[in-house]
């Protein structure tokens, strides 16, 4: 019987609806970003990580990381020393981006790099300064949680191999 009710609901659903639910809307050419294993998860804890993530104590020690790192600059060619004054203005819309599951991570820079005894180069990928420190934010708090490393890598891959909130 409730397969019976089930089926009738889903059937009255209009075909969009039900594509949201579990894949992509046709012809926008937008995939759902949230993996299979994070649907699993209740909203309310994926709230609460979310939440953990934009702590201001959390995000004070990512910049600290971020910063003690130092690294060239991504496409956007902010560098480290101007991650300070950037956040002090655009930080607040940066964090409604997050919450909201709309901020998009920035493609890396590209350069190459020479192989160990010189046969050759690599391609390394560069982030923006901002999306490092993103990045660090997450990865502080999904490597205190109880979540496996497995699903954090799965959750946190996104486009050009950058970290992604989505």
């Amino acid at each position: 019987m409730t397969d019976e009710r089930d089926a009738d609901r889903k059937a009255e659903m209009p075909e969009t609806s039900r594509k949201g639910r579990g894949g992509t809307f046709p012809g926008t050419g937008r995939e759902r970003q949230a993996s299979a294993a994070a649907e699993g998860t209740p909203r309310s804890e994926t709230t609460m990580l979310l939440e953990e993530v934009l702590r201001r104590e959390n995000l004070k020690k990512a910049y600290n990381r971020v910063r003690s790192n130092k690294g060239a600059p991504g496409i956007d060619g902010m560098t480290v020393d101007d991650l300070g004054p950037y956040l002090k203005e655009h930080w607040p819309r940066r964090k409604e981006e997050i919450r909201n599951g709309t901020y998009q991570p920035q493609p890396v820079r590209r350069v190459d790099i020479p192989k160990p005894g010189g046969k050759g180069t690599r391609m390394l990928g560069i982030p923006t300064v901002l999306d490092r420190f993103i990045q660090q934010a997450i990865l502080q708090v999904l490597t205190r949680s109880s979540i496996p490393t497995s699903v954090v890598l799965l959750m946190a891959s996104g486009r050009d191999g950058a970290l992604t909130t989505q």
